[in-house]
């Protein structure tokens, strides 16, 4: 899973937490959820993207396509703006049907 975002909040997210806050809250809430997936969460500065899938999502952001923290997960945008739990969560236990 990645969490694209940016130092900078966004100026509609300056109430939320910032997007490195929101990956370590969903690295901790999906490891305690789902403990047997063993899911890392991949932090994403959209100023510093490294090769060119991050680029690519980076570029999108940037370009008002996506808010951030934009969540992907196995290449699909599960979440963007203010992630909702549930929602990710749907999309990983029909990704490993082990984990439900």
């Amino acid at each position: 899973m990645t969490v694209y975002g940016a130092e900078q909040k966004c100026a509609s997210c300056v109430h939320l937490p910032s997007a490195l806050e929101t990956k370590e809250w969903l690295e901790a809430a999906v490891n305690r959820k789902f403990p047997e997936a063993n899911l890392s969460v991949v932090y994403v500065d959209i100023e510093k993207p490294v090769g060119e899938e991050q680029e690519s999502y980076a570029k999108a952001i940037l370009n008002d396509e996506y808010f951030y923290p934009l969540v992907i997960l196995n290449g699909e945008v599960v979440a963007e703006g203010n992630p909702n739990l549930k929602s990710i969560s749907k999309k990983i236990e029909a990704l490993i049907p082990e984990a439900k």
